[in-house]
């Protein structure tokens, strides 16, 4: 028996990366049909960790909704060096990681691509790939022998690292061969610790009790190679492996899953090939160390799908299509090169322990690990705006505000002064990614402020950047030309929405007051008094009624330091400036408040030296420095609708500084 099927895409492969293609396809009224070779969805959950980035993939879909609450799934962890991912975006609503049973997260895509309109066709192996020119004619085979034709103008191959679809179709797929194996299995019946990448003398072992009481083992016998297989491995030699690492004996468990991982790293030198395309494992395997193999599948196939569907339903060229692999290729990639690293960290024997603590020394700094936790998090990739996803009966609404779109000050425009480092940059990110179209603005750091637009994008972000060198004349006319002719660019309109006064200079350490120079005095009240009074006057001709001004002071104005007694008089004024602008401006509902930090990490050399950074945590109530983004944090809110009955108000930021 034969069947022929017409469709716009097939897609091979029902798993999660396949399942979530085809459901975001149907989505936007492209006919879609998965091919999948299993007559039933997995019964073991081979990953269980999603990840910031794959969180807002399914919170944007309504996915999240579907899953129910997901359990915290704690720190995270380079080559099994402990690393919090919450650093990748502080305040983050979904910043760490989650856990979800992939069985779980397939049943719920499923059901989300069928409600959609997707026909999955299970039990049918791909036998032929034939491209006519104008479409595709892909050939099944069921268990039976019956033969089925679909037609369609593409296909997706998303069937894991066998990928027939890669095979027939000739891809490049290069790389490296295994290394390193490590063997897994979940066993009901023991009762045994927990571990979380315990390094012992003979190897290394992971133990994790499930909630139905089976506990999953992983395990690594230092200078083991991978063994020729061509299935899963027996249960006797993951039993010996546990026993000798760890001298546990497991053996009267009952194994319910059995598997073998290894440190392979291949990936297709193309993503697209005319009307084939690649997603997820298909495209390339590594390690799958922290859940990053499936996150970066997912992520795949929220980026094809936009393409896809843009392309076919007339709104873009086939560029569009080999714009998908100009954007994931280079993050496979990137992705790959991570995880090989953390293979070498995770699966070397003790000849990596020098490189280990060296390693664990560096992701002490700041820097260190918000790039590796962003990169991990998948918070590193650009986004691409598309059309809005259709959505199917979101039915929960728990967890609302930490489940909420990201769009708090969507349509909004808004001006940082100082925005190429410390709290500008923080404060810029923030309402970027709440939606606001930001000015990053500048003094002579024009790379600084690069970096700070880049960052925006790369997150799916608008800013562009403005120069001008505040406490010189004719400053404030500079930079709204600038910010004028910038939001006109991008708007059509020079309509600001959002003030944040934070350019400032400071004295440096150490001065006497009475070593303050009237030309020094001069300029810091040039920059941090004069120039945020006229930037005010001079945006309340662009700002609407509702519009937020928020100014940014110091705690220094509630306590002495000498050293600091000129700076302290300007933010002194900055207070005024708001406390006197919030009456004047009530009428038109503009709130304008003041916002006073403490001791903040601004990326100054002096916060890289531990014995300085201890005492200075010392005069905070919470035995901390402050970070940037602690202060972005209220600042963003003060910006919100949500703030709209707070005006004229002092609100210290300082982490409890100013409490005595």
């Amino acid at each position: 028996m034969s069947v022929t099927l017409d469709t716009d895409v097939v897609v091979v492969g029902a798993g999660p990366v396949g399942l979530l293609l085809a459901g975001d396809l149907c989505a936007r009224g492209v006919r879609t049909v998965v091919v999948e070779q299993l007559a039933e969805p997995m019964t073991e959950s081979r990953a269980s960790t999603l990840h910031a980035r794959t969180m807002e993939v399914f919170a944007e879909r309504g996915i999240l909704d579907r899953l129910g609450e997901l359990p915290d799934g704690g720190p995270g962890h380079f080559g099994g060096i402990r690393l919090d991912l919450t650093a990748a975006v502080p305040g983050h609503p979904y910043a760490g990681q989650w856990k979800c049973a992939q069985t779980r997260i397939e049943a719920v895509l499923q059901e989300r691509a069928v409600e959609l309109g997707a026909r999955i066709r299970r039990g049918r192996r791909l036998a032929g790939l034939d491209d006519r020119g104008d479409h595709m004619r892909v050939e099944t085979v069921t268990a039976e022998g019956g033969k089925e034709w679909l037609t369609g103008a593409f296909v997706a191959g998303c069937d894991g690292w066998q990928s027939t679809v890669r095979r027939l179709t000739g891809f490049d797929f290069v790389g490296q061969d295994a290394t390193r194996e490590m063997l897994r299995a979940d066993v009901a019946g023991i009762d045994i610790p927990n571990r979380r990448f315990e390094r012992l003398r003979d190897g290394l072992a992971t133990a994790y009790r499930w909630p139905d009481g089976s506990t999953r083992v992983m395990v690594h016998v230092f200078g083991a190679t991978p063994r020729t297989r061509t299935g899963a491995p027996g249960f006797d030699e993951i039993v010996a492996a546990w026993a000798q690492v760890t001298g546990e004996r497991i053996g009267h468990g009952e194994p319910l899953w059995l598997n073998a991982f290894d440190n392979t790293r291949r990936q297709a030198s193309q993503y697209r090939r005319g009307r084939i395309l690649l997603a997820g494992d298909a495209a390339h395997v590594q390690l799958p160390v922290g859940g990053q193999a499936l996150n970066l599948g997912l992520q795949d196939a929220a980026e094809l799908g936009e393409r896809l569907a843009a392309h076919l339903v007339g709104q873009g060229e086939v560029e569009t299509l080999d714009a998908y692999h100009a954007q994931r290729h280079p993050l496979g990639a990137r992705t790959l090169t991570n995880i090989q690293a953390q293979a070498f960290l995770l699966l070397g024997g003790h000849e990596v322990d020098a490189l280990r603590e060296t390693f664990a020394e560096l992701m002490r700094f700041d820097g260190v690990r918000t790039r590796l936790a962003r990169a991990i998090s998948g918070l590193d990739a650009p986004r691409t705006r598309a059309a809005p996803l259709a959505t199917v009966s979101t039915s929960t609404t728990t967890a609302g505000d930490r489940r909420a779109r990201m769009d708090r000050l969507a349509n909004k425009t808004a001006l940082v002064t100082g925005s190429s480092r410390g709290i500008g940059r923080a404060t810029a990110l923030r309402m970027a990614g709440q939606g606001a179209l930001v000015a990053v603005h500048y003094a002579s750091d024009e790379n600084a402020a690069g970096e700070t637009v880049r960052l925006i994008e790369q997150d799916g972000g608008r800013a562009f950047a403005v120069q001008a060198e505040l406490g010189r004349p004719g400053d404030v006319h500079e930079l709204f030309l600038g910010l004028e002719r910038g939001l006109k660019e991008r708007t059509g309109e020079a309509v600001l929405d959002i003030l944040v006064n934070n350019a400032g200079e400071q004295t440096a350490a150490g001065v006497a007051p009475e070593d303050i120079t009237p030309e020094h005095f001069d300029r810091l009240f040039a920059v941090n008094a004069k120039a945020p009074f006229f930037i005010v006057q001079r945006a309340l001709a662009l700002l609407p009624d509702g519009g937020r001004i928020i100014n940014i002071s110091s705690g220094l104005t509630r306590f002495a330091n000498p050293e600091q007694t000129a700076y302290a008089m300007t933010k002194g004024a900055i207070e005024q400036i708001s406390l006197h602008f919030a009456r004047h401006l009530a009428p038109r509902r503009i709130t304008v408040n003041s916002v006073a930090p403490g001791i903040t990490n601004n990326g100054s050399p002096v916060f890289d030296i531990p014995e300085v950074v201890e005492q200075m945590a010392q005069l905070s109530a919470f035995k901390r420095v402050g970070e940037a983004v602690d202060v972005a944090d209220v600042v963003m809110f003060l910006a919100t609708d949500e703030a709209r009955w707070i005006t004229g108000a002092f609100v210290d930021a300082s982490g409890g500084t100013l409490l005595g």
